[in-house]
């Protein structure tokens, strides 16, 4: 009985260990906030967009690259290239990045977002429907 639980005590304590390791990984950037308006919900040509991660994307083309901006935007320091906003797409695509009621809003709305930027993730959280 000792023994199992001398195991399950240096168990519970590697867990915690490799936990708090992972954590650091992915250390927070920052944060910005951002309006995702009408014009986010068309592609830079025109077309309209389908899915949440890529209207969050064309938000930051929108600030960086064309100057279109709503009131409520925020700059940021991280997606400021093409290649920089594909890498944001992509880690908005994985799973855990935005809830499905998130992805439904900015779909089917305007709704302000906050993106909270780590090293190797997003996570979207609504504002304001």
């Amino acid at each position: 009985m000792r023994l199992s639980k001398t195991v399950t005590v240096a168990g519970l304590l590697l867990a915690s260990l490799l936990g708090a390791s992972s954590a650091q990984a992915d250390a927070m950037l920052g944060s910005y906030v951002a309006r995702i308006s009408h014009r986010d919900h068309q592609a830079s040509d025109g077309y309209a967009l389908d899915s949440a991660a890529q209207m969050v994307r064309q938000d930051r083309a929108n600030w960086h690259k064309f100057h279109r901006r709503d009131s409520d935007d925020q700059g940021d320091g991280w997606f400021r290239t093409n290649d920089q906003r594909a890498d944001l797409q992509r880690m908005l695509e994985r799973p855990g990045a935005m809830s499905s009621s998130t992805k439904r809003a900015i779909v089917n709305g305007e709704p302000l977002i906050q993106v909270d930027v780590y090293e190797n993730s997003v996570r979207v959280s609504i504002l304001e429907n």
